[in-house]
Order: C-alpha cells, then sequence, then structure tokens
C-alpha cells in the first residue's frame, strides 16, 4: 500500500481533472515524439541501410522517457514547498558546473567535458549518459527565482529589482559563452513574467528592456561569427519569389555594413550552404507536408539525409512533412492545452512559492515551443532549442517532465497563503 501511494501519489489531490488532461496530453507528446524519432531513421523507402547510424535513436528515446516518468514521480513524492529551502544550495552548485566548464574554454583542459560541434555543454563521466547542465539549470532557476519573490511585497520599487536580475544575469553569462543562446533567451522572459506577477511596475520592466537593448551591440561583437549568422538567419533568407532579401543584397555589396552587423562577406556568398543550411530545408520539408501529409516515415524527404538535425532541433519540420498542416496543429492544440491547465494551476494558488514555480514553469514551456516551431519555418533565429517533450535527446526530455512533475505537483497540493515572517 505505501509503494502504491509513493508511485501514484501524483494521482491524488486538487484539480485531478485539469492535472489528468494535462498529463494525457503530455503522454501524447512523448509518443509523437519517440514515433518521429522512429520515423527519422527508419524511412520505409530506405532499403540500404544508410540511416543505420541513427536508426537505433527512438530506443533511447524511449529509454530517456522512462527516465522521465522517473522523475515525474519522484519529484511529486514530496511537498514542493521542501524544494525551497535546498534550492539557493541547488543554485550555487549548479553555477559551480557551468563555472567548472567553462574552465576548459578558457583555462585548461579538465576531465568529463566533451567538446562537440566547437561548444562546450556537456558532463561525460565514463559510460554513463551525457546530461546538459544548463537544461537541469532551467528548472534550479526558477524554484530559486520564486523562492526569493515568495514574499517579497516592494516590487513597486526600481531598486527592488536588483535582487532578481542579479539571479538572472550570472547563470545567463556563464550559459552564454559555452555557448548556448537557446537557453539565454529563455530566462529573460521567465524573469519577466514572474516580475510581473510578483506586481512590479511595467515602466520599470519597459526602462529595463531598453537597458538590455542598449547594451545588445556589445553581446553581439562578443558572439562567435555563426552564432550572429543563425541570428540574422530571418533577415538573410529568400523572399517568397526566391529572390535574395534585401539585407542580403546590400551586406553582400557593402563591406561597411557586412561589417556593422558582424557578418563576413565570404560566408553571406555561402550562406545556403553554411548556416542557412538547415534553414532553407527546413522549410521545403515542412511546405511539401501539405494539408494532411505524405505519411508516417513516407515522403520525399525521407529517402535521404536532407535535413541532419531533423530527428533533434528540427523535428517539427518532419511532423509537417509526415502529417501536413493537420499533424502541425494537433501537435500545437496539445501544447495549448498544456498551457492552459499551467495557467488554471496558477490561478487556482493562493501560495505565492507555488504560484510563481507554475507561472515560470509555463513561460519557460510555452517560449520553447514558439521558438523551436519558429526557427523551423523561418520565423525565428537559430538558437538550439529543443521541441520539448517530442526532440531527441536524454537532459530535455527529463528537465520537462521534471517540470510538467513539479506543475503537477503545486496543482495537487492544498495552498495556503505565505505571509512575510516578522523580525
Amino acid at each position: 500500500m505505501v509503494l502504491f501511494q509513493a508511485m501514484f501519489g501524483f494521482l491524488q489531490g486538487r484539480l485531478v481533472l485539469v492535472r489528468m488532461i494535462m498529463l494525457v496530453c503530455v503522454l501524447t507528446l512523448i509518443s509523437i515524439g519517440i514515433a518521429s524519432v522512429y520515423a527519422s531513421g527508419n524511412p520505409a523507402e530506405d532499403t540500404g541501410g544508410s540511416f543505420a547510424a541513427f536508426s537505433h535513436y527512438w530506443k533511447k528515446q524511449a529509454v530517456f522517457a522512462g527516465a522521465g516518468l522517473a522523475a515525474f514521480i519522484a519529484i511529486n513524492a514530496i511537498n514542493y514547498r521542501r524544494f525551497g529551502p535546498m534550492t539557493y544550495w541547488l543554485y550555487a552548485g549548479m553555477l559551480a558546473v557551468l563555472a567548472y566548464i567553462l574552465v576548459d574554454k578558457y583555462l585548461f583542459n579538465v576531465p568529463f567535458v566533451p567538446v562537440i560541434n566547437n561548444s562546450r555543454r556537456w558532463i561525460q563521466i565514463g559510460p554513463l549518459p551525457q546530461f546538459q547542465p544548463s537544461e537541469f539549470f532551467k528548472l534550479i532557476y526558477i524554484i530559486s527565482l520564486a523562492w526569493y519573490l515568495r514574499y517579497r511585497s516592494n516590487y513597486r520599487k526600481f531598486s527592488s529589482l536588483i535582487g532578481p536580475f542579479a539571479l538572472t544575469l550570472l547563470p545567463m553569462i556563464l550559459v552564454l559563452l559555452e555557448p548556448d543562446l537557446g537557453t539565454v533567451m529563455l530566462m529573460m522572459p521567465v524573469l519577466f513574467a514572474m516580475l510581473f506577477v510578483a506586481g512590479a511596475k511595467v515602466k520599470h520592466l519597459i526602462l529595463i528592456i531598453l537597458l538590455a537593448v542598449m547594451v545588445s551591440p556589445v553581446l553581439w561583437y562578443k558572439m562567435e561569427d555563426y552564432q550572429r549568422m543563425r541570428v540574422s538567419a530571418v533577415l538573410l533568407q529568400s523572399n517568397l519569389d526566391g529572390r535574395k532579401s534585401w539585407l542580403m543584397e546590400k551586406a553582400q555589396n557593402n563591406p561597411r555594413l557586412a561589417s556593422v552587423l558582424g557578418l563576413r562577406r565570404e560566408r553571406l556568398r555561402n550562406w545556403e550552404a553554411g548556416e542557412g543550411y538547415h534553414l532553407t530545408r527546413s522549410k521545403l520539408v515542412v511546405a511539401s507536408g501539405g494539408l494532411s501529409g505524405q505519411g508516417f516515415r513516407r515522403g520525399p524527404f525521407m529517402k535521404y539525409r536532407f535535413l541532419p538535425e531533423r530527428h533533434n532541433d528540427f523535428i517539427f519540420a518532419l511532423i509537417g512533412h509526415q502529417w501536413g498542416f493537420l499533424g502541425c496543429a494537433v501537435v500545437l492544440g496539445l501544447y495549448a492545452i498544456i498551457v492552459m491547465c499551467g495557467l488554471e494551476i496558477a490561478a487556482n494558488n493562493t501560495d505565492p512559492f507555488g504560484k510563481f514555480i507554475a507561472v515560470g514553469i509555463i513561460v519557460i514551456f510555452s517560449i520553447q515551443v514558439l521558438v523551436n516551431v519558429g526557427m523551423t519555418i523561418g520565423l525565428m533565429p537559430i538558437t538550439g532549442l529543443t521541441l520539448p517533450l517530442i526532440s531527441y535527446g536524454g537532459s530535455s526530455l527529463v528537465v520537462n517532465m521534471m517540470m510538467i512533475g513539479l506543475l503537477n505537483n503545486v496543482g495537487r497540493t492544498r495552498p495556503f497563503s505565505l505571509a512575510k515572517p516578522n523580525g
């Protein structure tokens, strides 16, 4: 009986219907992800075994899904409020891990830090699966910020925003230096949403946005060339009629403009074969699906490796190719239901700590979906953000299941009002 309660305790508590709808949507998205990863390595018309190198990825994804479900159950085993007192220790520990990765990049080689695609984002200890610390930090950051904001009431003053921004900017710098632009893009929207819910004045938040815009040229200058090219991809891509964009033509013919943008003219000439490779092909793959798609594991672009990262960052393009506009609409609808369930959980919680956690999780979840889908169809920069619960990857899937588990924990726990302590 005790074991049963430990394993299925997440079913008990408040808002049962809301949480069960959310969980069904989550499991459906995970199933779609495993099926899509399987299709990416096992196309129906591939008879030569040309995809053998990653035909087994779906098995790993199934294992990751099992680990994610275990994490979901584990995070519901205790009351979410108990995470509060330990959150700063977790925050400090994760900062130390992020700094450790940068030691390998800027000072000297250290063990357990592999270099993958010119980036240092992972920890690899022996035969154990590698993990990405910045993925886990997203969850720790939300809990830490929620704990900091839980009973403070003076966010109507500009000076009171220094603490939350300090909690945000330090890890942003460390993650940006890895480099991991995608994770950095997530943190500011989470901060602004949680500060807004905490009662910060809109004019103060707008002022901070203006300050961020003023220092953005410095961040732009510090980016690697390939990062600048990815961010500029939205403006560099060809028009609907196939003609070059205005910015592409001007930058190719004007060395000074190319220098201001931080772009090299020779790389601009070969943009579609370089940084624009995935973007141009992703749009073709999505468009080829039409209304109802080519069918599971079928279609002209399933025969060869037209889109190398179709199992990972660009898996939404594969969904569009197989199941068309209708399939994409179903996937986005499932995400929308999860967001609405999360907002219902936040709205029905009078505990500030729980409310802030729910808001942070929903915002970071929504931004990931919007940025990933946007970059797949050419509306957002290519940042390396995965599609939650669907893209191939252990760290991403496990962390997203932990977030959903914590959201479920907040929803099922009876709320109470937390007053600021005296003295």
